[in-house]
């Protein structure tokens, strides 16, 4: 099997102004990722919309229970508009909804990527998006642009397209291809539908990146031009890392920090060592054995992520904090 593509849509590709579904723009790309499908590739949608769609075209408040209340409203219709634009194609839409709780345990990363990879077996698109009627701050991805970079990152997928209402990143109306200068645009602000905006894309599309999935941020372009040419393009880090390394970067909520001297940082950087207790100069956190720390250095720039082997309270010297096998390097 080939490697998936995740497609990203913001709510205002997905909702009209009158809280109503675009059907021809899902119509248009339901076949676009279809033929794709039919040529062996696995594809995997994101899709913003379910607030929106439950709110009808009113104004989003600011309230979390109305915002989580119009999400559960909203939520199936837009399930229904992804199936109807799928089901001429033979194609069934899968709904997943995620809260960041799922890929923050790795028993339950694995089980959410082993179901993905059942549906893509099937034939079947899975349509993802946060699940809005439960998450809390503590357990949010911020925005789906962050989820679906999550996702990619995930699925280990060939390719993350963020899908946005103009052509790519523009600098003074022109469009800048390569993704490293990105970072040096002044962004606006989101759109009234959306959480997000330019900004969180650049940001995942750097995330995606990292983690060695190639990014495209573009907008109305046929799918076939963006995947050829068309957008912003973030080229794709070099080299592989397993995916319990990725786990541990993007996915495990970080709960805790570790402040080390200088010594410390320099072997756990340089020759690979677990982090010891005898070179932590400050616990910050009341985390358990097992939870996602960080690693900070002397200027308080943190250089890695890892699972705690003892709880907070327990670091003590000759203890070993961190284990080298169950940390990543940032």
């Amino acid at each position: 099997m080939k490697s998936p593509l995740v497609v990203k849509f913001g709510s205002s590709l997905v909702v009209d102004e009158q809280g109503r579904p675009r059907g021809a723009t899902l119509t248009r790309r339901a076949a676009e990722l279809a033929a794709l499908v039919a040529d062996g590739t696995p594809v995997c949608v994101v899709s913003s919309g379910a607030i929106a769609l439950g709110l009808g075209g009113a104004k989003r408040p600011s309230s979390l229970p109305k915002l989580q209340a119009a999400s559960a409203l909203g939520q199936a219709a837009l399930q229904r508009a992804w199936q109807d634009a799928f089901e001429p194609h033979g194609l069934a839409a899968a709904q997943i909804l995620l809260t960041s709780a799922e890929l923050g345990d790795r028993r339950g990363y694995v089980n959410v990527r082993a179901t993905f990879g059942a549906l893509f077996a099937q034939g079947a698109v899975p349509v993802v998006n946060e699940n809005d009627v439960v998450a809390t701050d503590e357990i949010s991805f911020g925005d789906n642009d962050a989820l679906a970079a999550q996702v990619a990152v995930l699925l280990r997928a060939r390719l993350l397209v963020l899908l946005t209402s103009v052509p790519g990143v523009l600098r003074e109306g022109v469009v800048v291809t390569d993704g490293s200068e990105a970072r040096t645009v002044e962004f606006g602000p989101g759109s009234a539908l959306g959480r997000g905006g330019m900004q969180s894309k650049v940001g995942a599309a750097e995330l995606a990146a990292g983690a060695g999935i190639p990014t495209v941020i573009g907008g109305d372009a046929t799918l076939a031009e963006l995947l050829a040419q068309g957008g912003t393009r973030f080229a794709a880090a070099d080299g592989t890392t397993p995916a319990f390394k990725l786990w541990l970067r993007h996915g495990k909520r970080i709960v805790g920090r570790l402040v080390v001297d200088a010594g410390a940082q320099k072997a756990v950087i340089d020759n690979g060592a677990s982090l010891l207790a005898v070179g932590i100069t400050s616990v910050e956190g009341s985390f358990r054995a097992g939870d996602g720390v960080e690693l900070v250095g002397p200027d308080g720039t943190a250089f890695a992520r890892g699972l705690a082997s003892v709880d907070a309270a327990d670091i003590a010297p000759g203890v070993e904090a961190v284990h080298r096998d169950r940390l990543v390097l940032l």
